[in-house]
């Protein structure tokens, strides 16, 4: 069962690793705090938080898409001025200079994962190239880092870019 305090706690860590990132939660609070359960939810089901606007395969392999923050998050909000669950808003709606509008389901369009075939060596680079599946976040290094530094997302989130 997920608690008020878990609910606030998390609240808490999202505000901040939000506004530390240049990022903005819905000024709604009652709203948000809605959003923050269902994630808490979905941790205590599958041991991770997906989306709670989303159906969760409960393989966290197969929903890495979708653990907030989502793959889909910065697109969102570039075109939208929202994340699809409208947990991460824009500056403008943060703002109230604009309205909140639908957002449509961009899960299942996502184009097919590109396979790698040596283009660090191509490339001339000595090491792998990894970027953020949910911010473009590129590092160059032999793994992945365990959090992204300017989302958050965490190491499975990245894909080898280059």
């Amino acid at each position: 069962m997920v608690s008020d305090d878990g609910v606030e706690r998390l609240y808490r860590k999202l505000k901040e690793d939000a506004e530390s990132a240049g990022y903005h939660l819905n000024p709604d609070r009652s709203f948000v705090m809605g959003i923050v359960r269902g994630l808490l939810t979905n941790k205590e089901r599958f041991g991770y938080m997906a989306c709670p606007c989303r159906l969760p395969s409960g393989v966290r392999e197969e929903d890495l898409d979708i653990i907030c923050p989502c793959d889909y998050r910065d697109q969102d909000l570039t075109e939208y001025g929202a994340c699809y669950c409208a947990l991460y808003v824009s500056e403008r709606v943060a703002k109230g200079l604009d309205e909140l509008k639908p957002v449509p389901e961009r899960r299942g369009s996502k184009p097919s994962p590109q396979k790698q075939t040596g283009e660090a060596k191509i490339a001339g680079l000595s090491r792998p190239v990894w970027r953020c599946r949910v911010c473009g976040y590129l590092c160059a290094r032999d793994e992945p880092p365990e959090v992204c530094p300017i989302c958050k997302a965490s190491r499975e989130r990245f894909e080898r870019f280059m």
